[in-house]
């Protein structure tokens, strides 16, 4: 069965009221006719490091369109421990439950790599999606391989050893964000990864030793992507391959 791919215009021939340029992909896929609905409500904003969007229950008054920079989904249980389900970059939106009617965030949505983006306010975003069927068919898209990135990643979190996870989760960031060196801590790792400090310490180590990435406080880079990609499970590729189908890659 043939795929159908989002045809995205070039990053930057399209821009906010303000004048900020677009980068994200969502936004940059649409007709021209459906963006000029959505742009006067386009208001752009920084995304800084561990800037909270919604804690579980919120009511959801912004969606927001990345234009750089990485948001976790995350999921916290009441004894205080957390595991991110799943990460969104340029390639998506968070607040995806208000296209469906919901009116509250089921997860928490963080940023965790420094970017910038643009956020519509719910109201104005679900009157335009009323007439922007291109928009909804991409969101609907889109929505597909989020949850398939969620199950992949609670598979992956469950099954496979911690380097592997790590290096799953290292590449799905690179991917979004396109840089060698990854500014985060052991701490914040093992708060993504669901595990504990010295387990990251450890498996860092290991992908230290084979030469796949080199770690410094507070940073990791990524000195070898071909090897780190050979080196990881299969849960990689299954997401990629699907992001590949829906034209979001």
């Amino acid at each position: 069965m043939a795929t159908r791919e989002l045809q995205v215009v070039q990053s930057g021939e399209r821009t906010s009221p303000a004048g900020k340029a677009v980068s994200n992909k969502i936004l940059l896929s649409i007709p021209d006719g459906e963006y000029s609905f959505l742009r006067p409500y386009l208001e752009f904003i920084d995304l800084p490091n561990h800037y909270n969007l919604y804690e579980p229950g919120q009511t959801l008054k912004y969606v927001y369109f990345p234009n750089s920079g990485m948001i976790s989904l995350v999921v916290p249980t009441d004894d205080g421990r957390t595991v991110e389900a799943g990460v969104v970059g340029n390639e998506g939106m968070t607040g995806m439950a208000c296209t469906v009617g919901l009116r509250r965030s089921p997860l928490r949505e963080v940023v965790q790599i420094s970017g910038d983006g643009f956020r519509v306010t719910t109201t104005a975003f679900q009157r335009t999606l009323r007439s922007a069927p291109e928009l909804s068919s991409a969101l609907n898209r889109y929505a597909v391989l989020q949850g398939l990135q969620v199950a992949q990643t609670a598979a992956c979190n469950r099954l496979h050893e911690i380097e592997q996870r790590l290096a799953r989760w290292l590449l799905m960031v690179q991917d979004r964000i396109d840089e060698g060196m990854l500014m985060i801590t052991h701490d914040f790792l093992a708060t993504m990864l669901g595990t504990d400090r010295p387990s990251v310490t450890v498996a860092a180590g290991t992908l230290q030793k084979r030469s796949l990435i080199e770690y410094t406080r507070g940073a990791v880079k990524i000195v070898n992507r071909k090897k780190l990609e050979g080196f990881v499970c299969e849960c990689y590729g299954i997401i990629q391959q699907f992001n590949g189908e829906l034209g979001l890659r």
